[in-house]
């Protein structure tokens, strides 16, 4: 197989990881949400519903994550302007350095969903479902879920901005 071939597969599954990525989050906050907490409001379905959709797309993020960081490290290894590790010679450079701290805040938001929030979530969707626990209490943390899923949202964003930006030049 080409060199070329190669770095077009990569390229490839790039994309896709970045679509599962992004593409799903906006879906969760833009048609998701939205549209189940205006039509099942208050209901245990709700949160039985929600908490099926986070656990299908939980495991879809961590693969794209893992693909993410592998096919971009290969693809910035072999990028002209990269210079090397902690090498900000040039405005490549320093933009792949502002897309990856913006990738770091994502990673934060992530962490912070996954081992805090989300177990929280559960717990208390459980509690729901068998007619106890406090809505209230819920609500609040479906609030944080939805508070961190739009900041990684404008992260996302941001990444797609700083990708475009370094691949201009």
């Amino acid at each position: 197989m080409s060199p070329s071939t190669i770095l077009a597969i990569n390229y490839f599954f790039h994309l896709i990881a970045t679509v599962v990525w992004i593409g799903g989050l906006l879906l969760m906050v833009l048609l998701v949400w939205p549209t189940t907490k205006n039509s099942l409001r208050d209901s245990p379905a709700l949160y039985t519903l929600l908490s099926g959709v986070r656990r299908r797309f939980l495991p879809l993020t961590n693969l794209s994550l893992v693909v993410l960081i592998v096919t971009g490290l290969f693809q910035m290894s072999l990028d002209p302007n990269y210079d090397g590790v902690l090498q900000f010679t040039n405005e490549w450079s320093r933009v792949i350095l502002l897309k990856h701290i913006v990738v770091g805040g994502m990673l934060i938001c992530g962490v912070v969903l996954q081992l805090g929030v989300v177990p929280a979530l559960e717990r208390m969707t459980l509690l729901a479902e068998r007619g106890k626990g406090d809505p209230s209490e819920w609500e609040r943390l479906h609030r944080s879920e939805v508070r961190l899923t739009w900041i990684n949202v404008a992260l996302g964003v941001l990444t797609l901005l700083f990708t475009a930006w370094a691949t201009a030049l």
